[in-house]
């Protein structure tokens, strides 16, 4: 494509005739983004001028971010950013990508922090694994009145999500805990979130290339059976719930049978399902059982 710049259109043209030719099945989309980052025009000006003459460095420059592409690296990750929930959070190498399916995790904790707020004035959360922390931080821009700690092993990790909240204007209400799962936490919750890692290890190798490839494995590899982080959370979360508190979990496909059990061994209900994009059951509440 590279050679004595090009026009706007031209150029929109070969990156999709590109990225299709190479079999990526969202090539139409994937280029319209990849374009509009690398030339900074946005889709109105790519509609009005088409005869824009884009410059040879920034064509070549193209050429290398769609050889990325076709490499396996999404796009999302290419451009460094993703918006999640209406709250775009910066990537790294430490942090799986946020998705789509696992908005269903927030709009299933919604309604009870906002009961647990107008009840109490204010409510805290905990986000096991938080990552880019945008679980923790779709929550804190939908709710002045909560506070947030982010927990993951991963030092990198919480460094991004420590930006992101700086970028999302909420980095007085979140704080930022390294610790494996539960370990190294202290006081008590409203809800503890978690997308945990729930790939059964033997899977990881079959996933998407853009997973396989960019994704930490630490974020994805659940155990055997992919319930590893349950079991954990199960087996720890009642200490750190306030009176009323609860879990909120995403889990993978057909896993709900398995997850309800072991939270039901630890005395916990499940209360509330919220299905993905989808229509796949995707997020899971508990309450504990109150003993006598």
């Amino acid at each position: 494509m590279a050679g004595h710049g090009a026009l706007l259109s031209e150029v929109h043209r070969n990156a999709r005739a590109s990225l299709a030719a190479a079999g990526i099945e969202t090539a139409d989309l994937d280029a319209r983004l990849l374009v509009e980052w690398i030339t900074k025009c946005d889709r109105l000006e790519m509609i009005r001028n088409p005869n824009r003459v884009i410059e040879k460095t920034i064509v070549e420059r193209l050429d290398a971010i769609l050889t990325r592409r076709i490499n396996g690296e999404s796009v999302h990750r290419i451009i460094g950013k993703r918006a999640f929930f209406g709250v775009e959070l910066t990537l790294s190498a430490d942090t799986l990508e946020p998705r789509p399916d696992t908005e269903a995790l927030v709009e299933l904790a919604m309604p009870f922090l906002r009961q647990r707020i107008e009840k109490h004035g204010v409510a805290d959360l905990i986000d096991l694994g938080t990552g880019t922390g945008a679980i923790a931080l779709a929550l804190l821009d939908q709710f002045a009145q909560l506070r947030a700690v982010g927990v993951d092993i991963s030092k990198g990790a919480l460094d991004t999500a420590r930006d992101n909240a700086h970028l999302t204007g909420v980095s007085d209400r979140f704080a930022a805990l390294q610790s494996d799962w539960l370990s190294e936490v202290t006081g008590s919750y409203d809800l503890i979130v978690s997308n945990p890692p729930y790939i059964p290890t033997l899977d990881i190798a079959g996933l998407q290339r853009e997973v396989v490839l960019h994704d930490p494995v630490r974020a994805l590899d659940g155990g055997k059976d992919g319930l590893t982080p349950y079991r954990i959370i199960a087996g720890h979360a009642r200490q750190y719930l306030r009176q009323g508190g609860a879990v909120a979990l995403e889990i993978g496909f057909g896993q709900r049978r398995d997850i309800e059990a072991i939270f039901a061994e630890a005395d916990f209900v499940l209360t509330g399902v919220q299905n993905d994009i989808g229509g796949h059951e995707r997020a899971l509440l508990f309450l504990p059982i109150q003993k006598c």
